[in-house]
């Protein structure tokens, strides 16, 4: 049975726990300025929930909002059955769906965090065996003991974290010093992310038709007239993500902070209202993580499953996205081009001369460039490319200087390849 104060986001909440294995029989609205303190709801919605209950045969209450440890335990004592907020239901997600040592060690940690001021609660039948000054009781005993075990772990997986970010720095850097253009999918859990790295890059990453399948970033090649990108997808949004999350999964959200472009996917086949809070989500914890003035591309995915009138309506609505389809391929063409020419904003036009001795880098820089201007001379390759900021100083050696004038390659009418844009 799920509880919440807001109508709007009890469908989610019910995805959630079908997610988590959970059937929804039931749902209880209330409506008030402020969350009670003690119950979260009122006595009188109370007692409409134990009604419920009875009726319904219910064995869990799950509530939209993150409920305070005394909350959650005043429930329980009043409702006879196990209480959950949204923040344990995700967590239970992420638990069952963690694949790989990185993302099961950042959900173990999200879980410890979360439960750490609730532990109080598991031993209140003990507390009352002791007694006054130097007469501690088991209960307080074992409280404190249980809260130390909590926070060494804690610490032991925050190290062990930092040794994956480490490492992954280091891999990082890897592709830095190749800098090849990265591309960071981000957007509202089950858009189609997975699917759409797939159908871009012709890889076959894991996908399915559940929310937060992916909670460990992806990255695969896609290439584009000549050039190579790095694609990532990334784990999905949704309303309210808890903080803790946030924190606990930054090596994953990482990459959407440091990638050239962010490409935001949104389900074209939600409802208008729904998907319009899809996208404020996603924009929440964009800004969250301070990537929202990162260059971003809007993709509207599942076209296929939309009418005509329905496609016409969210160009209307969204005259900047890009309409496609992961699973038939429509759109996927544009979406590489766009993709291509936000990228090409951000490069330098620098004229090379790159002596044959140096063959190494002239290949590292067709990679690097896909198509490029270049003439054979007595005393090298002379190259007009398009390159980023970080790269252009990187072969800073090999720029034409005052000898080599920059009209001179034009006058010279050697053969070139085809130019780029």
């Amino acid at each position: 049975m799920g509880v919440t104060t807001s109508p709007e986001h009890l469908d989610e909440l019910e995805e959630l726990l079908f997610t988590a294995g959970v059937a929804s029989v039931g749902r209880v609205v209330q409506a008030r300025d402020h969350p009670h303190p003690n119950t979260y709801l009122g006595s009188g919605k109370l007692a409409e929930v134990k009604t419920a209950l009875r009726e319904r045969d219910a064995n869990l209450v799950a509530c939209d909002d993150e409920l305070t440890p005394r909350q959650e335990r005043n429930l329980e004592a009043e409702l006879g059955v196990p209480v959950i907020d949204r923040t344990a239901v995700i967590l239970d997600i992420f638990a069952d769906h963690a694949s790989t040592a990185e993302g099961k060690l950042q959900v173990e940690l999200a879980q410890l965090e979360y439960n750490l001021a609730r532990m109080r609660g598991l031993w209140t039948h003990l507390e009352r065996l002791g007694g006054g000054i130097g007469t501690r009781g088991p209960g307080e005993s074992q409280i404190e003991t249980d809260r130390r075990l909590a926070r060494d772990r804690i610490a032991a997986l925050r190290r062990r974290l930092a040794g994956v970010r480490s490492s992954r720095a280091v891999m990082r850097a890897e592709r830095d010093r190749a800098r090849l253009p990265s591309v960071a999918l981000a957007g509202y859990t089950n858009a189609g992310k997975s699917t759409l790295l797939n159908g871009l890059t012709g890889a076959d990453a894991p996908v399915r038709d559940r929310l937060f399948h992916t909670l460990d970033p992806s990255t695969r090649t896609m290439r584009h007239e000549g050039r190579t990108y790095l694609v990532t997808d990334t784990v999905g949004f949704i309303r309210k993500l808890p903080h803790q999350l946030v924190d606990a999964f930054g090596a994953t959200l990482e990459e959407t902070q440091l990638a050239d472009l962010i490409v935001q996917v949104i389900d074209a086949s939600a409802l208008e209202a729904e998907r319009e809070a899809m996208i404020r989500a996603v924009d929440e914890v964009l800004d969250e993580i301070g990537v929202s003035d990162q260059p971003r591309v809007l993709a509207i995915n599942k076209v296929d499953l939309l009418a005509e009138d329905e496609r016409a309506e969210l160009r209307f609505r969204h005259p900047e996205g890009i309409l496609v389809s992961a699973t038939t391929a429509e759109g996927l063409e544009l979406l590489r081009e766009r993709i291509e020419r936000e990228f090409l904003r951000t490069l330098r036009r620098v004229e090379l001369l790159v002596p044959y001795s140096e063959g190494a880098r002239l290949a590292e820089l067709h990679e690097l460039a896909g198509d490029l201007e270049r003439e054979e001379t007595a005393e090298g390759v002379r190259v007009v490319v398009r390159l980023p900021a970080p790269l252009a100083e990187r072969y800073a050696r090999f720029a034409v200087g005052d000898g080599h004038p920059a009209g001179a390659l034009a006058a010279t009418g050697s053969s070139h390849s085809a130019t780029r844009p």
